[in-house]
């Protein structure tokens, strides 16, 4: 199977309550994910104007 390389943890923090970022190489939205035992969600990270956080990317 080949690796999937759309997605980069780019943050990490926590062990049992997790929290991370991702972002999409594809079109650069972050998204955070937070986990606490066996429940876990993702949203897009959001600016304080309500829209998504959006890192450059660089030409592939």
């Amino acid at each position: 199977m080949a690796k999937n390389t759309r997605f980069e943890k780019v943050y990490s923090q926590g062990a049992v309550n997790v929290t991370e970022i991702w972002i999409d190489k594809d079109t650069g939205v972050n998204y955070v994910f937070h986990a606490s035992g066996y429940a876990g969600g993702l949203a897009p990270l959001l600016d304080r104007d309500g829209k998504p956080v959006i890192t450059p990317i660089a030409n592939r």
